[in-house]
């Protein structure tokens, strides 16, 4: 590498580190750290637990931010000092090379640390619920739909997320009819929330005899797990619950069990099923989780007058209508419209290498809120 290379790179660093410090509010999130450190240490913090644990990640994620964010400023000014003495000394190997692995090094944590700021929102770092339902097409859509829960159950596992399928319908020949997948892990939500919408598949179809080009659409749904902090007032009179045996369709993605859960309800048709738990009380509680947060998204929908803040656009599942195209035949590419991001290598984004192109979607819509 170049010096002027170093140079020009420190220099474009140093007008990023103070974007950031002005986006990130460096100086508010400071004097709320010494605020939140205040309050723990009042003798009844811990008396509601519940509250004192949700003040204490949030001062954790707070300091983190901040401590992050001091570290590259003081390893850019440690950076630029190395950076002149090479510059008025050359032949010295021995700081030339430390000059370049330190920067190199530099750089990735300062990307790193700007992607942590993408996650802005309330529930970000909340439990994500995913839905896919395939579109028309029959077993062909339904066979895309399997594709990409495995896509998404391979990237969860990548994040080190613990990851389970909450409900499982098994399609007439292949693939799944509906699935439900809940994620946990850091910024599940925020990070799956970039999938909401309608995926296309473009490939030569494994059921056509004939070996024609089919296109396929599945849509994705995602919505945050909220809390028990969070008021949703069920009527238990506006709820039918029915219980059914578990059909045992899709192997080892769930439990064999007589205890699945479908509860609707009934003011708002919302219908949640759930056969992962190995009892029907706790299936039961899975299933009411899952209708408190989409009852919720809806309230909050209904409040902001579009249903996009939460629950994602309703879209129809066909052509015109999708967020990102996977192309196998007769070329290999997969494409996000919305930020634009390109990869010609299908296979690594359907086996769960999916950060690159989510990344760059929440970033595209960063600067979106921002303009």
């Amino acid at each position: 590498m170049e010096l002027y290379e170093i140079n020009s790179g420190l220099e474009k660093a140093r007008s990023l580190l103070e974007e950031l410090h002005q986006s990130a509010n460096i100086d508010v999130k400071k004097r709320e750290i010494e605020g939140l450190t205040v309050k723990t240490m009042d003798e009844h913090f811990w008396d509601d637990q519940k509250k004192a644990t949700k003040i204490y990640n949030q001062l954790g994620e707070m300091k983190k931010v901040v401590e992050n964010y001091e570290a590259l400023t003081a390893a850019l000014e440690e950076l630029t000092e190395i950076y002149n003495y090479v510059k008025d000394n050359e032949e010295d190997e021995e700081f030339r090379t430390t000059l370049e692995e330190d920067y190199e090094q530099f750089e990735k944590d300062l990307a790193a640390f700007e992607r942590t700021l993408l996650f802005t929102d309330e529930y970000d770092n909340s439990p994500a619920i995913l839905e896919i339902h395939p579109g028309a097409g029959g077993t062909e859509s339904q066979d895309w739909a399997e594709m990409l829960m495995r896509m998404y159950m391979r990237y969860g596992e990548k994040k080190g997320w613990k990851v389970s399928v909450e409900d499982y319908q098994a399609g007439d020949e292949a693939g799944v009819k509906s699935v439900t997948l809940r994620f946990e892990g850091s910024h599940a939500y925020g990070l799956l929330k970039s999938e909401k919408g309608v995926h296309r598949l473009v490939r030569i179809s494994p059921f056509d005899a004939n070996k024609r080009r089919h296109t396929s659409f599945a849509s994705v749904e995602v919505l945050p797990e909220i809390d028990d902090d969070i008021e949703v007032n069920i009527d238990p009179k506006d709820l039918r619950i029915d219980t059914y045996r578990s059909s045992g369709a899709g192997g080892q993605h769930i439990n064999k069990t007589d205890s699945a859960v479908r509860i609707t309800h009934i003011p708002t048709g919302t219908v949640v099923t759930c056969q992962s738990q190995r009892s029907q009380l706790q299936n039961r509680e899975a299933a009411m989780t899952m209708l408190k947060s989409k009852l919720y998204a809806l309230m909050v929908a209904a409040h902001a007058q579009q249903l996009s803040d939460i629950a994602g656009e309703k879209k129809a599942i066909e052509w015109g209508s999708q967020i990102r195209s996977y192309v196998l035949h007769p070329y290999a590419m997969v494409k996000d419209n919305r930020s634009g991001y390109e990869s010609h290598d299908p296979q690594r984004i359907l086996d769960g290498d999916l950060d690159d192109m989510i990344y760059a979607y929440l970033k595209t819509k960063a600067q979106g809120d921002e303009a």
